[in-house]
């Protein structure tokens, strides 16, 4: 059993988008923010910088293994970036986008710019669309209860109890991420293969070679342990409360674009610090609705899309941080149920 939406108020058509569309490019909510990103990008890389710096500094202490705590969130800060940069947020040429995603994807995070693209752009274009969205697709977790029922061995056995295993296996996700840039190098042209390729495995290489050079073998092995495995956990912990626990259209069921993303999308409320941690995720109906609108303009965008959300008559889901891994758990939860009894 799929979980479908229930009767949505006023079906409608993409005339119900057109108004609110009119009523943002008229705002200026579309405008590019240069310096915003300037600055964004530029403390992220002295960042990075600062923080390999006191590794090496304190390298001959097993306190340096901590400071792979901020790196996993410096980590964070550059796939939010590549992100932005992929949805053409941060510049109006394409070109430019594209080479920003590449510098920030393969070369500063080791993961591929061609393939998240891709498979980005279809969960965008189906949020939580099962058969269309790879992000609910078969995997390792169940989103659906006949996903659940297919499962066998220990892949069953994680789908019953996935509600409390998804915090843990996040610690995995870093390396899931970097293992799936990997594998879909061959499923890309001769010449971004060739190039993706060999930018992933120099970065690779290179942090490779940084880590075992500047701390011992025993101390390295631990710092990218906490490294790679928090990256996992803050990439996870982002993406986890955006669409996990709402609606999910049926095969055959078709929406408008307005419908389509506020109805399969949850808002995470909070403030400045809630921003910076989500990456601007927390924003997700304005961001699936207008995702070329740069980060630091959703928050204005919000009042925006609310007010004509309550014109249309459709439901806006927010809700708090914790309430937002609440409901997700629990849908994970439900899909298992079966399995445990």
């Amino acid at each position: 059993m799929t979980v479908t939406l229930q009767d949505p108020p006023e079906r409608g058509t993409a005339s119900d988008f057109g108004p609110l569309a009119r009523e943002v490019r008229d705002s200026g909510l579309l405008d590019r923010r240069i310096g915003y990103y300037v600055r964004a990008g530029g403390l992220n890389v002295v960042g990075i910088v600062a923080v390999w710096c006191a590794v090496a500094w304190a390298s001959a202490s097993w306190w340096v293994v901590l400071l792979g705590v901020p790196l996993a969130a410096l980590s964070a800060r550059t796939g939010f970036l590549g992100h932005d940069a992929g949805h053409r947020q941060i510049a109006s040429s394409h070109r430019v986008n594209r080479l920003l995603g590449m510098v920030l994807g393969p070369v500063m995070g080791g993961l591929s710019y061609g393939w998240w693209n891709d498979k980005h752009n279809r969960h965008h274009a189906n949020p939580n669309h099962v058969g269309k969205d790879p992000d609910v697709g078969e995997g390792v977790l169940s989103w659906t209860v006949e996903q659940a029922a297919r499962k066998q061995g220990v892949l069953r056995w994680l789908s019953r109890h996935q509600a409390r295993l998804f915090f843990p296996l996040l610690l995995l996700e870093g390396l899931n991420l970097k293992a799936n840039s990997l594998m879909d190098l061959k499923n890309r042209s001769p010449r971004d293969r060739w190039l993706e390729g060999t930018l992933l495995v120099t970065h690779h290489a290179a942090y490779l070679a940084l880590v075992f050079t500047l701390v011992s073998p025993g101390k390295a092995v631990v710092l990218i342990a906490i490294h790679q495995g928090l990256f996992g956990v803050h990439l996870g912990s982002a993406f986890a409360p955006n669409h996990k626990g709402m609606a999910m259209p049926a095969e055959d069921e078709r929406l408008d674009h307005l419908r389509r993303q506020v109805l399969t999308s949850r808002n995470v409320r909070g403030g400045p610090v809630t921003d910076w941690l989500l990456g601007g995720l927390n924003y997700q109906i304005e961001h699936h609705l207008f995702p070329s609108v740069p980060r630091p303009s959703l928050r204005k965008l919000q009042p925006l899309v609310k007010a004509h959300c309550a014109r249309v008559g459709l439901p806006y889901a927010e809700t708090g941080l914790v309430d937002s891994y609440r409901q997700a758990l629990r849908h994970m939860h439900e899909v298992g149920a079966d399995l445990r009894s």
